[in-house]
Formats: C-alpha cells, sequence, structure tokens
C-alpha cells in the first residue's frame, strides 16, 4: 500500500470511496502473489504498463490545457515545457524549468507595461483608452494610464512613451499620469519621474498625477518629488480635466 499516484487513480476510476479500500486492494495484492503468481507469470511488462497509463491518463486534464492555450500563450509555453521535461527529464527538472521560464516572462510582461492614452467619456466622469472608446480630448491635456507599478525594469517605457506624445501633441500644455492602476513605485522609477517632469518643464509644460493610491502617495511624500514637481496631484483625474481644460 502507497501514495502512488497511478494507485491512487486506479481506487478512483473503480469507485473507492474510503481508505478500506486499501485494505482490501492489499489484501488482493498478497493473494494474488501468494496463490496467481504462476498465472500471472507471463503476462508481459508492457501490457502492466498499458493498464497503468490508462489510469493515469484520467490525471491529465486536457480540457484545463486547452483553455489555457486559448487564453494566454506564454502560460501555455510554461505549462507544455514543464510537462515535456517532466517526462523526458523527470519531475524535478520540469517543475524548476517552468518556475524559471514563469518567472522570466512574468518580468518580460511587467517590462513591457500597456500604457494608454485616456480622453472623457461624453456625458460621464469616466476616462477610458481611447483606442477602445469614443472619448473626448483635449488639445491642452494629455492623459496617459499606465497598467502596472512602476519599478526598474519598466521606467524607461513611460520615459519614451511621454517623448513620442509631447511629439505628437506640440499644443499640449499639461500631461496628467492616471496612476489607478500603480501600486508600487519604486527608487528607480521614481527617478524616471524626475527625468519626465524636468523634460516636459523643458517643453513649456506641466506634469501632473490622479488618482494615486494611499500608500504610493505615503512613498512620494516620503521624498521631495510631491513639493518639486511642476504640476499638482488630484483625487480624480476628472478634476485634473476640470482644472487644466
Amino acid at each position: 500500500i502507497s501514495a502512488s499516484m497511478s494507485r491512487s487513480a486506479v481506487s478512483f476510476n473503480a469507485g473507492a470511496q474510503t481508505p478500506a479500500a486499501g485494505a482490501f486492494a492489499a489484501l488482493a495484492v498478497g493473494f494474488a502473489t501468494l496463490f496467481m503468481t504462476p498465472l500471472l507469470y507471463y503476462v508481459p511488462i508492457a501490457s502492466l504498463a498499458a493498464m497503468i497509463l490508462v489510469t493515469v491518463i484520467s490525471l491529465v486534464d486536457v480540457a484545463a490545457i486547452k483553455r489555457v492555450w486559448s487564453y494566454n500563450r506564454s502560460d501555455f509555453a510554461a505549462l507544455a515545457l514543464t510537462a515535456l521535461l517532466t517526462l523526458i527529464q523527470g519531475v524535478e527538472l520540469g517543475l524548476i524549468s517552468g518556475v524559471v521560464l514563469s518567472i522570466t516572462l512574468y518580468l518580460y510582461r511587467s517590462s513591457n507595461p500597456h500604457v494608454a492614452v485616456v480622453g472623457k467619456i461624453p456625458g460621464t466622469e469616466h476616462f477610458r483608452n481611447r483606442l477602445r472608446h469614443q472619448v473626448e480630448l483635449s488639445d491642452k491635456i494629455i492623459g496617459i494610464r499606465i497598467d502596472a507599478s512602476l519599478y526598474f525594469a519598466n521606467a524607461r517605457v513611460l520615459e519614451d512613451k511621454v517623448n513620442s506624445l509631447v511629439a505628437q501633441y506640440p499644443n499640449a500644455s499639461h500631461m496628467v499620469l492616471l496612476c489607478s492602476s500603480i501600486s508600487d513605485i519604486d527608487a528607480s522609477a521614481l527617478e524616471s519621474l524626475r527625468s519626465v517632469d524636468r523634460y516636459l518643464r523643458d517643453a513649456g509644460m506641466q506634469f501632473h498625477l490622479s488618482e494615486v493610491k494611499g500608500p504610493v502617495m505615503d512613498q512620494l511624500l516620503g521624498s521631495d518629488f510631491i513639493a518639486t514637481m511642476s504640476g499638482k496631484v488630484f483625487v480624480s483625474h476628472f478634476l485634473a480635466w476640470k482644472a487644466l481644460s
């Protein structure tokens, strides 16, 4: 009697409902070993392996694999690599490779966050991506939203996006960073925000923040960024839109 995955699958498929199934299985194995060995001696090992595979294959959730494939290809890549190396090299190497690939993919995604230019939905106080919704835009204000926390790996992305938007909107005099999706700003990202503020100041623009979360605001207040930035911090993006338009 053991905790083998294959034996657990056999018990499950046989309809076992209590631990007593293990005891009965042990008795059956003991009886077969003592009295039926001559009859089973010539049963090919391949047949026994096939019996085990038939029971173990029920543990593979094919539907879940299909869902991962259709939902996120990078997650599927980690799943496929883990399964493949587990079959070829063993469980330990398969799990390690899956964890390493998952961390690598996470770092890649977080270092290339989605950045959107937002505008006001007519008749509301809500702001959405201009590429996905019909929104009102202001010639004076560039509203942007970055959908990730800011840290050393993606801070440069924000700087590059700001430079690009300033070139696209030469008549703008304000840039407002919508911070509703930012849960943390590390020291490297803070320096990038300072660089953005200096760049906009040199371009004759003001840099503002809106909808800053409490913990993030505490971090910013702990530095001198809020006191020295060219613009203001607004409770909501709508208030920034009204004040600056």
